[in-house]
C-alpha cells in the first residue's frame, strides 16, 4: 500500500496546528489576491501622469489611499507594485534554491576535490555582504524584471547550497545510494534520482525564507535607486520616492508599502517555520 496519501496527512495536520503558519497562508493568499486580482476591481491608470491629481490626501477626490506626488492612485499602485515585487521575489527565491540545491548535492555526493573546490568557491563569496554584491552587480546591468530576477538569485543561492550540501553528505552513505552504487549507476542519477529527492523537505522550507530574502532584496535595491525604470514600479521604489516627502507629512506614500513589505515577508517566514515543523518526523508522530 502507498504510504504517501498518509505522510501527506500528516504532514498537512501538522502545519494546521502552526496558528502562525495558517496566519502566514492566509496573509499570502489576501496579497496574492490585492495584487493580483485587485487592479480588476479598481483598475487606474499607472502609466501616464496627473499632476493635478497630484499629492492628494487619502480620501480625497475619491482616491482611498490618495494619490502620489506624479497623480497616480497610491492604491492602484501599491497593486501594480505589489506584482513586480512578488513575481521577482518568487522567481528569484525559487531560481536560487534549485540552483543552490543542485549545486550543493553535487559538491556533497562527490566529496574530495569537488567538494572543496566547490565550497570555498561558496565560502569566498559568502564572505562578501550580499547587500554589497547585489549593488555592484545590479549597477552594471540595466534593471529589469529578469535581469533582477538573476541578479538577486546569483547572491541567493549560497546559502541552500551549503545546507543542501550537509543534507547530500548524510544522505549518500545511506543503503539505497550504495545499492544503487552496485548494480553501477552514476553519480548524476544518484543526485538527481536520489539526493536532491530525498532533500525535497528540506528545499522547500528553505524555498520559503528564500522568497522572503528575495523580496527585501528587491526592496533594498529599489530603494538605492536601482529598481526597474519608470512608469513601473515595486514597493522598495515607492518607498524610495515616499521618503522625500516625509517632512511634509505625507505619511501615505511610505505607510502602505512599507506595510506590504512587512506582511509579505512575515508571511513567508510563518509558512516556512510551519513547514519546518511539518516535515519534522517526530512531530508527524505525535
Amino acid at each position: 500500500m502507498d504510504a504517501t496519501p498518509g505522510l501527506a496527512r500528516r504532514t498537512l495536520a501538522v502545519f494546521a496546528r502552526n496558528r502562525l503558519a495558517l496566519l502566514g497562508a492566509c496573509l499570502l493568499a489576501a496579497l496574492l489576491a490585492f495584487c493580483f486580482l485587485g487592479p480588476l476591481v479598481h483598475p487606474t491608470d499607472q502609466v501616464h501622469t496627473d499632476l493635478d491629481q497630484a499629492s492628494l490626501a487619502p480620501g480625497e477626490a475619491g482616491h482611498l489611499l490618495g494619490t502620489t506626488d506624479l497623480g497616480y492612485d497610491m492604491l492602484g499602485r501599491l497593486m501594480h507594485g505589489g506584482q513586480t515585487s512578488l513575481e521577482v521575489g518568487l522567481a528569484a527565491g525559487l531560481l536560487a534554491t534549485l540552483f543552490g540545491t543542485v549545486y550543493g548535492a553535487v559538491a556533497g555526493y562527490f566529496g574530495g576535490w569537488v567538494d572543496a573546490v566547490l565550497m570555498r568557491v561558496t565560502d569566498a563569496a559568502l564572505a562578501i555582504p550580499a547587500l554589497f554584491l547585489l549593488v555592484v552587480v545590479a549597477a552594471m546591468v540595466t534593471p529589469s524584471k529578469p535581469v533582477l530576477i538573476l541578479v538577486i538569485a546569483s547572491v541567493a543561492w549560497l546559502s541552500p547550497a551549503r545546507l543542501i550540501r550537509g543534507e547530500a553528505l548524510a544522505l549518500r552513505s545511506r543503503d539505497y545510494v550504495h545499492a544503487m552504487r552496485l548494480m553501477g549507476g552514476g553519480g548524476g542519477r544518484a543526485v538527481f534520482r536520489h539526493i536532491v529527492p530525498n532533500a525535497v523537505g528540506t528545499m522547500i522550507v528553505n524555498a520559503t525564507f528564500q522568497i522572503a530574502d528575495a523580496i527585501l532584496y528587491v526592496a533594498y535595491l529599489s530603494f538605492l535607486g536601482l529598481s526597474i525604470p519608470p512608469p513601473a514600479a515595486d514597493w522598495g521604489s515607492m518607498l524610495s520616492s515616499g521618503i522625500t516627502y516625509t517632512q511634509v507629512g505625507y505619511w501615505w506614500l511610505i505607510f502602505p508599502p512599507g506595510l506590504a513589505i512587512v506582511l509579505v515577508v512575515a508571511a513567508f517566514n510563518f509558512i516556512g517555520d510551519g513547514l519546518r515543523d511539518a516535515f519534522d518526523v517526530r512531530l508527524q508522530k505525535n
